[in-house]
């Protein structure tokens, strides 16, 4: 052998050994694929038997049931022939109109406690079933019927017997007994004769389809009675329940007949075709899959940026937490407003460096509170309080929702951070500017009852003067007689007169005093009936100068108001005042139908809070439809000399304590205005409840 011999002899090997481990591999995957689909064309089959098997026990379950059902339907009914106790020839209309509509009774007999035959009635549609051998041959199995009636005090069924019938054939058939009871006694028997076969065809038989047989048979097997196609071959599913009734067990056995079916070829085929494709196309799959998988990283790496983007350009500060409170996100516009870098937040220890140090424990504690009501938390924003890095303070509005995942799975909290510190600020200089807004209007209303107000003082005043005069010519006399005089009951009334006409002028000023001083708003529980006693000196100074009366309806079981009592006084003396002043236009004839009505009552209720009614009531000339659609507008008015405030003022003092502020026409003439406070009770109650 030469050289070349031996340089070239391996290659030719090598090649083969390379050709036979391919086609190896083709042999074990033409084989893993045909033992795959063998096994797919396999348990298909088996499945599909399966799914047969299954839907007959339940179709012969369903079956006997049906069966029972319809014998107790006929015991009832056979009942109902005893009822009305008939004789022998009257019992035999209702039996045979029975046997009309039971075609699986072949005879139906009345016998007495002997069980001797008193009356019967044979089937219209064969001939007597018992032409051939009698009656008398199956009397045995009816005794034995009736004794397990009497037993069972209720229907018993005899085994089943044959019949030979005349015209060659035969017929299987069984007994049942019923005890008929008079007066709670025993009177005798119904005995009714069953044809098994008609059983079959009548109780259950529509109900079956082409391919399938219904069958009695014993518990051996020995078939009794057969409606319908008996199944024979390979492919014939068999099943079979037990039919028990009382004193005879039968079983019920249900036979189809199913055929080859035409999906495994077309299963097989598909199946072959299916992974043909698959392994051709398996390669275009991977590159598209490929190019897929790029694009996708692509557009989430462009998503990403564009996420980034939003939450660096929002003003809304954003913080996530985990389950145990610790902050695992926040954006920009959050560590911006806290004045600390995300790497001093994220995962910080309790408590966070944002939160007030004396506030720490009570922010703990509603943390805790929060985190356990866990995702039923109500999503309404709740204020609070941070601390930036300087240690100044300053308000914001929380939102916090639970953060959900990918899976629907809760990992923790996501909250949504305003702060509201220019917004408080602005509402302050609104409410000072409120503020200032109703004091100038009771200066103005001061102003106007200014005359009022002298007249008023002047009377007491001069009765003070007088009884003082008195007082002091009563001790000159004494001593220019220089005797002592017995005075002192005279001066005694005069210093009383005196005291009485000094309080009375007093309160008038403390009354004007407290209306006209500003002061903050306090909102204190108070009873109605106070409200309007505080006003009363005033509204009686205006009264006695229009010549109005003035009638205080109140009642008296309405519980406290939570409100700040001088805007409420500055309510009632304003709607008052307009209410005496629409009187003035009546007639002089008409001046004892200018009462004005101060009404307090306890207003709607819900289950959630309670209020009180304040009414003004005048009997005026009311207000014209054109006047009432701008009423509450600012600076609308219908005096000359108004000023147009009064009843937006008085409008929006309401609503600020949660009320409503309305009018409505008097029937048959005037205006009540009326307006709601909340009760102090309730108002602490949805406090407490909404902080717990």
């Amino acid at each position: 052998m030469n050289p070349s011999d031996g340089a070239e002899t391996p290659a030719p090997t090598a090649g083969r050994h390379r050709w036979s481990r391919r086609w190896a591999l083709w042999a074990l995957l033409v084989t893993l694929l045909a033992a795959l689909l063998s096994t797919l064309v396999w348990l298909a089959g088996r499945y599909e038997s399966s799914q047969v098997q299954s839907r007959m026990e339940q179709d012969v379950v369903q079956t006997a049931t049906d069966i029972r059902g319809a014998l107790t339907r006929n015991v009832q009914s056979m009942q109902a022939l005893q009822a009305s106790s008939p004789g022998p020839e009257a019992w035999r209309v209702p039996a045979t109109e029975l046997l009309h509509a039971h075609r699986e009774i072949m005879r139906l007999e009345w016998r007495d406690m002997a069980l001797a035959t008193v009356s019967h009635v044979e089937t219209p549609y064969r001939l007597s079933v018992f032409e051939r051998l009698g009656r008398d041959n199956t009397q045995a199995d009816v005794g034995f019927a009736c004794a397990a009636a009497r037993r069972f005090s209720g229907p018993a069924y005899s085994t089943s017997y044959f019949l030979p019938q005349a015209d060659g054939l035969g017929l299987e058939v069984l007994d049942m007994c019923l005890p008929v009871s008079t007066a709670g006694r025993l009177a005798g028997y119904l005995v009714a004769t069953y044809s098994l076969p008609d059983m079959l065809s009548e109780l259950a038989g529509r109900q079956l389809t082409r391919g399938q047989g219904l069958a009695f048979t014993e518990a051996d097997g020995t078939r009794l009675a057969m409606h319908g196609n008996p199944a024979r071959g390979s492919r014939a599913y068999v099943a079979q329940h037990l039919l028990d009734l009382p004193g005879n067990t039968m079983v019920l056995r249900l036979e189809r007949q199913v055929g080859t079916p035409a999906l495994f070829p077309n299963l097989l085929t598909a199946l072959v075709a299916a992974m043909s494709i698959a392994l051709v196309a398996v390669l275009a799959l991977l590159g598209r899959d490929m190019r897929r998988r790029l694009k996708v990283e692509h557009d989430l790496a462009d998503a990403l940026a564009f996420r980034k983007a939003m939450e660096d350009s929002l003003v809304t500060g954003m913080r996530a937490r985990d389950l145990q409170g610790r902050v695992t996100y926040v954006n920009p516009a959050f560590c911006q407003m806290v004045g600390l870098e995300a790497r001093e937040l994220l995962r910080h220890s309790m408590p966070p460096p944002y939160w007030p140090p004396e506030l720490a424990e009570e922010y703990q504690q509603r943390q805790a509170s929060r985190l356990a009501v866990g995702a039923t938390l109500p999503r309404e924003g709740f204020e609070s309080v941070f601390m930036r890095r300087d240690g100044s303070r300053f308000p914001v509005l929380i939102i916090e929702a639970p953060l959900i995942n990918a899976v629907g799975k809760q990992t923790g909290w996501m909250s949504a951070i305003l702060d509201v510190s220019e917004q408080r600020r602005i509402e302050e200089l609104s409410r000072a500017s409120q503020d200032r807004l109703q004091a100038t209007a009771r200066l103005a209303t001061v102003g106007e009852m200014a005359s009022l107000l002298s007249h008023e003082l002047n009377q007491p005043l001069a009765a003070i003067s007088s009884y003082a005069t008195g007082s002091l010519n009563l001790l000159q006399s004494a001593a220019a007689e220089a005797q002592p005089a017995d005075n002192s009951e005279g001066l005694q009334l005069a210093m009383r007169r005196i005291a009485e006409q000094a309080e009375r002028a007093g309160k008038v000023i403390k009354s004007v005093h407290d209306f006209v001083r500003r002061r903050e708003q306090v909102r204190e529980p108070i009873a109605p009936r106070l409200l309007l006693d505080a006003v009363m000196p005033l509204v009686s100074l205006q009264a006695r100068k229009l010549g109005v009366r003035v009638l205080m309806q109140v009642d008296e079981s309405c519980a406290p108001v939570l409100c700040d009592r001088t805007m409420v006084e500055q309510v009632l003396l304003n709607l008052a005042r307009n209410g005496m002043q629409a009187m003035q236009g009546l007639d002089k004839s008409r001046r004892f139908d200018r009462v004005l009505i101060l009404r307090v009552r306890a207003a709607a209720s819900n289950a959630y809070s309670r209020w009180v009614e304040f009414a003004v009531i005048d009997h005026g000339e009311g207000i014209p439809e054109e006047v009432a659609r701008r009423l509450f507008t600012p600076f609308f008015t219908t005096k000359a000399e108004g000023m147009g405030l009064g009843l937006s003022l008085c409008r929006t003092v309401i609503e600020q304590h949660g009320g409503f502020l309305g009018f409505e026409p008097m029937q048959p003439q005037g205006t009540i205005f009326t307006f709601t406070l909340p009760v102090a009770v309730t108002v602490a109650m949805s406090h407490e409840a909404a902080t717990g």
